[in-house]
């Protein structure tokens, strides 16, 4: 096994931790790339195409998503899995990047933590953003102030 083989199969396997199973295979096709950082050798970011999909983050050895690995990870699970969603009345302004507030959110996975990579979508579950969730999936619909998931790419930015 070459050592591309053995990135891929070690981020999969990140990625079925992090998001479920199956998400590793819809995440990272096997052409993707890596980027590696110059001073320890490790995985930063994994590519498809020139476009990035995933950053493996070193503090914490999980992923922060591009919009491009949000699109895959939607298309790969059902409604309400990782989704964090949102009155239709706010989709405009959450997709061009604007923060998600608890008063917004009408539903959520249920088994979302705080420090979370979700999926920001709306009442109709199209996509608008991904980000980190700052609140758990009950905080998130019982709170009504404050900021339930801090987005890090919009759609529309």
């Amino acid at each position: 096994m070459g050592v591309e083989e053995r990135l891929l199969k070690m981020v999969r396997v990140i990625a079925d931790y992090q998001f479920g199973k199956g998400a590793g295979k819809a995440l990272f096709p096997d052409e993707c790339k890596f980027v590696l950082s110059p001073t320890t050798g490790k995985v930063r970011q994994i590519k498809y195409e020139g476009v990035r999909l995933a950053t493996l983050k070193a503090d914490t050895g999980l992923f922060t998503l591009s919009i491009e690995g949000a699109k895959r990870l939607h298309k790969a699970f059902d409604y309400p899995k990782l989704r964090v969603v949102v009155l239709r009345d706010v989709a405009e302004f959450i997709a061009k990047g604007r923060n998600v507030f608890a008063k917004h959110v009408v539903d959520v996975d249920e088994s979302i933590r705080a420090n979370d990579e979700v999926l920001v979508v709306d009442q109709d579950d199209n996509l608008l953003a991904t980000g980190k969730a700052i609140l758990s999936a009950r905080e998130m619909l019982e709170f009504k102030r404050g900021v339930a998931v801090m987005v890090r790419k919009g759609i529309k930015q």
